[in-house]
């Protein structure tokens, strides 16, 4: 933001995570640190300790890493939904979008730091302040209220994150475990298959709990940017091999549809926008540069790159295994030694980033809860709320263990709100009593209406799939080898 910068918070790259949505973690923690600032809470910290920042490209690169986590995995089914034309087109309309709003939310924050004299302001200040100013009396006695409904829809997407990476773990080890006596060395002709006797992939998860509550324990950001170094350096090296592979090999696709059903369409249109889901990182990230007139810049240029490599990854993979393609394209992958690393890899780097998406909801529970006892109960309540919280994560993703479904559901609730309805109706909210023209608010109200007709057909058919008995919630638990 202009002016002076808030200093709060672990420096340099440990604010920010690897992964989309690890990124909200550290999202959040800048935004807690910022508001304790702005609230005057903490001592004004020294002239030189503010102006330390982030250069452009640091910016760029935590923009870029922020966005490659399990949702560009789902792209290639993603696109099989949407259609071999249709798909590319709405990827990249989407991302033309999301773009657009986060360049909005980014304006509006600078314009209330300008009016209040602020250093930062974060998502949900940003959304109250810009209901005061609205010209409807109702939106402003009511505006503490859209801090409330940004921090709501923040915990449901970071939990529903974290479901999501159960129901990987769980997918991946399961084909890992379960062909291991198969597994040879030749990548190339993969045609000894021996599997071990199925075991349901829920009993994977159940296996995990005791792991990840013992992640969710470290509640320290910088002990936890060793996990975030971890998670980036295992899930790069899992993504340049997996794009190596199916680029090699691409099938014939004349017999593709081109487009598809709307019904199939609004499954696409969850995991996409959850793959585009980072407009939690991008105030945050303007707040630690050194110059943040450069940020809109760095903005447009890492969200063209992320919707580049999202189109071609999403395209090749859904070329290369057509019809064949799994909820995650690491299920793909043929059962050689190299590849079963890649998964292990994958599963190793979602799993530490499962104690980065965590943090977030738990930083925003567990401190309302625990000021509300005395201290004597205080560190029994927080580890009772984490541990019932890693369970309610795991409970779900063995409730509904379709990858795919999960990530089409948290897309269109929580996401495509985040994303695509709030921001243009708070660029309305700031603007419209200084006067704007027909066509913003004709733009806005048009971005808002597809976001949120996204955000009702795509839930209504995620839940419809999750209760249509024809589908049996198995799906996701069949191991597939690639011959």
């Amino acid at each position: 933001m202009p002016g002076t910068k808030s200093a709060g918070g672990p420096q340099g790259a440990v604010n920010l995570k690897p992964d989309l949505k690890p990124s909200l973690a550290s999202a959040k923690k800048l935004q807690n640190k910022d508001s304790e600032f702005l609230d005057g809470s903490r001592l004004e910290l020294p002239v030189l300790e503010k102006t330390k920042g982030i250069t452009a490209f640091q910016a760029l690169i935590h923009l870029v890493k922020c966005n490659m986590g399990t949702g560009i995995l789902g792209l290639p089914l993603a696109l099989k939904n949407a259609g071999l034309l249709m798909g590319p087109l709405s990827l990249l309309a989407m991302g033309l979008i999301t773009c657009h709003c986060m360049h909005i939310l980014v304006r509006c924050a600078q314009r209330f730091c300008h009016r209040l004299n602020k250093p930062f302001m974060d998502y949900g200040e940003t959304v109250m302040h810009g209901l005061e100013a609205s010209p409807n009396a109702w939106l402003r006695d009511h505006a503490h209220w859209g801090r409330h409904m940004v921090s709501f829809f923040l915990i449901f997407t970071q939990m529903g994150f974290c479901c999501v990476y159960i129901v990987f773990l769980a997918d991946n080890l399961k084909q890992v475990v379960e062909a291991v006596n198969g597994t040879t060395n030749n990548c190339h002709y993969n045609d000894t298959v021996i599997p071990m006797p199925t075991v349901d992939s829920r009993l994977y998860m159940l296996a995990f709990l005791p792991v990840l509550m013992l992640l969710v324990l470290v509640g320290n950001l910088r002990v936890l940017s060793i996990f975030s170094m971890l998670a980036n350096v295992s899930m790069l090296v899992s993504l340049i091999i997996i794009s190596h592979y199916i680029a090699r090999d691409i099938s014939d696709s004349s017999q593709l549809p081109l487009v598809t059903s709307w019904k199939a369409y609004s499954l696409f249109f969850g995991t996409a926008v959850f793959s585009f889901e980072s407009i939690g990182l991008v105030l945050p990230l303007e707040n630690k540069m050194k110059d943040t007139r450069r940020f809109p810049a760095i903005l447009s240029l890492g969200m063209s790159i992320i919707t580049a490599l999202y189109i071609g990854f999403a395209v090749l993979g859904y070329l290369r295994f057509q019809n064949d393609i799994k909820a995650s394209i690491t299920l793909n992958l043929p059962n050689c030694w190299l590849y079963q690393a890649v998964k292990l890899l994958y599963i190793a780097g979602i799993l530490f980033s499962y104690a980065l998406q965590f943090y977030v909801p738990a930083e925003i529970i567990i401190p309302f809860a625990i000021s509300r006892v005395s201290k004597r109960w205080a560190l029994l309540l927080d580890l009772s709320i984490r541990f019932a919280m890693v369970c309610l994560t795991c409970i779900l993703a063995v409730l509904i263990p379709r990858l795919d479904l999960v990530l089409s559901l948290v897309g269109s609730v929580s996401s495509s709100a985040l994303a695509l309805i709030i921001p243009p109706l708070l660029e309305i909210t700031t603007y419209y009593s200084e006067g704007m023209s027909p066509l913003t608010i004709a733009k806005d109200t048009l971005i808002s209406i597809l976001g949120f007709v996204g955000f009702v057909v795509g839930t209504y058919q995620a839940l419809d799939e999750l209760t249509q008995p024809g589908h049996p919630i198995a799906f996701s638990n069949s191991t597939t080898f690639i011959q």
